[in-house]
Formats: structure tokens, C-alpha cells, sequence
């Protein structure tokens, strides 16, 4: 009797052997792959999410593959393979290379429910991945696929975890499962409604604000109060990014009506080709980085700051010759000098169309100023922060230059009282030249930094002259921190009102609204005192 029973129990645990080899066998990757070859949507699902499940080295590689459009199959032999990066056909059970390809092949369709099927399948594969990158982007995959399988795995990375921005992302797409999964209790999805309310950022408004009608009447509620609470904080990180926009702006503002504030705030000049200066600065980049290009591609990097002395000295140049050929003839008749600049802008914007023509130059970004990055809810982008950077350091050395060197001493003496200097010994000539080419040589530096946010062309100066003259008089004729002043105000004016009347009324409002301050304020916010003014 014991051996018949003995005999029982080894039969009995044979069979339930024979039958975990079967059902392993039943999710081999070669069955799994089988499945590929029937080109049923449906079938292509059940064979991700095996392959998700089943661990296989392979599964990743197939998986990236059906997502990129890199997985064929043969339906004759009902094989499945990977086409890599290069063109090599490589079998999709093994990995290795094949010799002779069926000629064939057809590549396995995907739809939109399986791209998420996919994103949801990668974000579990890769949630232990060793790269923290990969960690980060697997847990951001699974926020938004919001795939209940996941769960397991995103409880042991969690578990595993020790780099706190990865654990907070796996923390969040955790509760982005719970949240929506009518089979939690109750007191896990409120507490996933307080990480996700912790989030604060759109895609936890959205998550939050597609809970079922019909949601238990607690999660309900604290989904609206957290749902208030994140629209509350994205109003004001909406406001912060509105300022953030509008220093950029400024920034902008400030370079091309910096070099404008000497020659039309110090000297007097209404130089309406102060615009086609910033455009010369802009052509001289183009031709940096094409000789770049073409002859030195390691140095790309280093192109804008080779540009900006170059585009200094030519505009500087350009500027001097101005002066002395025209400007020096005009002095003390302002209606002569703006006909006569304005008439020279034309013929600069001819000459560029005749010598480069009138379609639009690429200027590509250094590395350096490629990318973001956030701080809250902040986006900043490297561009726009080099820029802003840039132009307080021009507006410091340039302040540096007038208060410390002969130069300058000599600037504010002619200004001043231009007789008194010339009886002093001062060349009062040269120093109108000088300054003339101090400003379009400033005009050429803003040039080469508004050719990383503008599209390079004759008419690049144009949009930004009258713009330059609104912060020179707003902020206070020839005075330097007036128009620092003023081109961040007007800029980060313009970016609130944007919103509300639109580009062109916003600008409409911002110059009706100049024009009322002038009625009170004719000098501008920072007027001139003394002797500069009674000149």
C-alpha cells in the first residue's frame, strides 16, 4: 500500500512537472514570436506583453524594433527577425546576424493602442535597467501608460531605488496606476491622489481630471481640491515663466538699443541705419561659421566667440565711415540726419540681397547653448540664458569703458560741453567718430546674438529699430541704466499683456502707454541732470 501511494505521489509530481515544462514551452520566445507572424494587432499584443513578462534578454531588442519599424517577419516560415541600425538583418529569437534572409519580408504593423502597449512594455522592461537614464525615462513611460501590469515591477524598483529624483518619478507613476484602478482600495488611490497632487505640473491636472464619473465620493473630492490647488500653482509658475520671457525679451531689447542709447542718447543722431548694423553683425556670424564649416568644422563651437570681435570691428567700421562721410556734414539739422540714415539703411539692405541674397542664412547653435532645463516648473533654455548673460556683460563693460578709460572720459567731456572740451585740447571730431563707431560696433555684438533667435536677412534690423527707440526714450535719453531699465520693463510688459490683447495689440498698448508716461515724463524714467542736459 505505501508503495502504491509512493508510486501516486511521483506519478503526481511528474505530471505537474510535465506540465510546468509545457506551459513554459507554450511561452518560449519562439512561440511568443509565432504570434508576430499573423500581422493581427491583437496577436501582436498578447506577444508584448509575454515578452514583457517572460524576462528574455531578447525582449527589449524586439520590442524597440516592432516600435521603430524594424520588425519583419517571413509568413511562409512564420519566422521573425530585427533589422539594425546598419541594414543587417538579425533573427529575433537569438540575436545573430543572418546569412540569407528570405527575400520577403514584411514588417510588422503597429497601431495606436499598441504604441501604448509598447510604452508601457519598455517602461516595465527597463525599470531595474543599471543606466539611471533609463530608469528615469522607464518610470515616465509608465506615468503615462498607466498599465496596472507594471505594478510588481514598479514595486520592486522602488523597493531597490536609491536615487531620489528616480524614486519620486517611480513613486509617481505608482500612483498614477492606483489612482485610476477601480480595484484599489480607497485609502491607497487618496493616497495617491496626494503624490500626484504633489507633482503640480499639467499631466497631473490631466490625470487627475480623468477619474470616472462614477469615483468613490471621498477620492472625488480630494481629486477637485487637489485639481484647485494645481491649477493654483500653475497660475503662478505661469506667471513666473511670463517673466522669465519677458527678461529674455528685454535682454534683446537692451543689445539692439544699447549701441542706440550713444548714438542717438549721447551724440544726438536719429540713426534710422542703426537696425542694419544688427544686421551686418548678424551676416558677419553667417560668414564665420560658413568658413568654419567648410574649412575648420572642430571649431564650430568656438564660432560665436570668434564672431563677436569680428562682428564688432566691421560694424564699428561701417559706423565710422558713416560719420565721417555722412553724419559729420548733418550735425545740429536732426530732420536732415533721419532722411539721410534712413536712405542709407535701403542701400545697406540692397547691398546684403545683391552680395548674399534676399533669402534667409542658417546660423546654427554651439552645443553650449543647445538644450534646457527646468527649475519647477521653470523651462529655461541655454540660448536664452547665454543671451541674457551676454548682454549684461556688454552693458558692464561698456558702462566700465565710459566711467574708467580715456575714451570715455573724453565721451562724457564732449557731451557735456563739446566747446569747453575743444578748448581743453580734446579732438572733439575723433571722438564723434569714435563714438559713432562705438555704437554700431555695440549694434554688430547685438548682431551675432539675435542671429541665434531670428532668422538672418536684410530685413533682420528692421524689426527691432523702432523697438530700440521706444526703450531709449522710455528709459531716458543718454542715460545707460535708463535703458537697461527700460528694455526690461517694456519686455517683460510686453510678454504679460501678450496673452490677453495678442502681439500686435499688446505692442499697440505698450507704445499708447509710453506715449502717456512721455506726456508726464518728457526726459524719460531716468532724465539727465547738469550740464548734459543744458548742452
Amino acid at each position: 500500500m505505501r508503495g502504491f501511494n509512493g508510486l501516486l505521489i511521483a506519478l503526481a509530481l511528474a505530471f505537474i512537472a510535465l506540465v510546468s515544462v509545457t506551459l513554459a514551452r507554450a511561452q518560449s520566445p519562439g512561440d511568443v514570436l509565432a504570434k508576430f507572424t499573423t500581422d493581427d494587432f491583437s496577436d501582436t499584443a498578447e506577444a508584448v506583453e509575454a515578452l514583457a513578462a517572460s524576462g528574455d534578454k531578447m525582449a527589449a531588442p524586439i520590442i524597440f524594433a516592432l516600435q521603430d519599424g524594424r520588425l519583419l517577419f517571413d509568413a511562409k516560415s512564420k519566422t521573425v527577425f530585427i533589422k539594425d541600425a546598419s541594414g543587417a538583418i538579425l533573427d529575433a529569437a537569438t540575436g545573430q546576424p543572418v546569412t540569407a534572409a528570405p527575400a520577403e519580408l514584411e514588417t510588422v504593423g503597429i497601431n495606436n493602442r499598441l504604441r501604448r502597449a509598447i510604452e508601457a512594455a519598455l517602461g516595465t522592461l527597463t525599470l531595474l535597467a543599471p543606466e539611471p537614464q533609463k530608469r528615469l525615462e522607464a518610470a515616465l513611460a509608465v506615468y503615462k501608460s498607466r498599465d496596472e501590469k507594471a505594478l510588481p515591477a514598479l514595486d520592486t524598483a522602488i523597493a531597490k531605488e536609491t536615487n531620489a529624483n528616480i524614486k519620486r518619478a517611480l513613486l509617481e507613476a505608482r500612483a498614477a496606476v492606483i489612482v485610476l484602478s477601480a480595484d484599489a482600495p480607497e485609502a491607497a488611490r487618496l493616497d495617491a491622489v496626494g503624490v500626484i497632487r504633489a507633482r503640480g505640473d499639467q499631466e497631473a491636472l490631466s490625470l487627475l481630471s480623468s477619474l470616472p464619473a462614477d469615483a468613490p465620493p471621498a477620492l472625488a473630492k480630494a481629486a477637485a481640491s487637489a485639481i484647485k490647488a494645481i491649477q493654483g500653482q500653475l497660475e503662478i509658475w505661469n506667471g513666473v515663466q511670463n517673466a522669465w520671457y519677458g527678461l529674455s525679451l528685454g535682454s534683446v531689447l537692451l543689445l539692439a538699443a544699447i549701441g542706440l542709447a550713444i548714438t542717438f542718447g549721447v551724440m544726438g543722431i536719429i540713426n534710422m541705419a542703426h537696425g542694419e548694423m544688427v544686421m551686418i553683425g548678424a551676416y558677419v556670424t553667417f560668414m564665420v561659421q560658413e568658413v568654419i564649416r567648410t574649412r575648420y568644422p572642430g571649431l564650430f563651437d568656438y564660432s560665436l566667440l570668434m564672431a563677436v570681435p569680428l562682428a564688432f570691428l566691421v560694424a564699428g567700421a561701417i559706423g565710422i565711415a558713416i560719420e565721417r562721410g555722412i553724419i559729420r556734414f548733418l550735425y545740429g539739422r536732426p530732420l536732415e540726419t533721419l532722411l539721410a540714415t534712413w536712405g542709407l539703411s535701403l542701400i545697406l539692405q540692397q547691398a546684403v540681397r545683391t552680395a548674399f541674397g534676399s533669402s534667409n542664412k542658417e546660423v546654427g547653435a554651439p552645443s553650449w547653448m543647445s538644450g534646457a532645463f527646468e527649475v519647477g516648473h521653470l523651462n529655461i533654455t541655454y540660448g536664452r540664458l547665454w543671451i541674457i548673460c551676454f548682454t549684461l556683460i556688454v552693458f558692464v563693460a561698456l558702462l566700465a569703458m565710459l566711467r574708467f578709460t580715456r575714451l570715455g572720459l573724453e565721451m562724457r567731456a564732449v557731451t557735456q560741453n563739446r566747446a569747453m572740451a575743444a578748448a581743453m585740447g580734446i579732438r572733439t571730431a575723433r571722438i564723434d567718430a569714435l563714438t559713432f563707431g562705438l555704437g554700431s560696433g555695440i549694434a554688430g555684438i547685438a548682431g551675432v546674438a539675435l542671429s541665434q533667435i531670428d532668422n538672418v536677412s536684410p530685413n533682420l534690423g528692421q524689426g527691432y529699430i523702432i523697438d530700440s527707440f521706444m526703450v531709449v526714450v522710455f528709459g531716458g535719453v543718454g542715460n545707460l541704466w535708463g535703458t537697461l531699465v527700460g528694455a526690461f520693463t517694456l519686455g517683460i510688459a510686453n510678454k504679460f499683456l501678450e496673452p490677453y490683447a495678442g502681439a500686435v495689440l499688446g505692442k499697440i498698448a505698450i507704445l499708447v502707454l509710453i506715449i502717456l508716461f512721455i506726456q508726464k515724463r518728457p526726459r524719460g524714467m531716468f532724465a539727465l541732470k547738469g550740464r548734459a542736459v543744458e548742452a
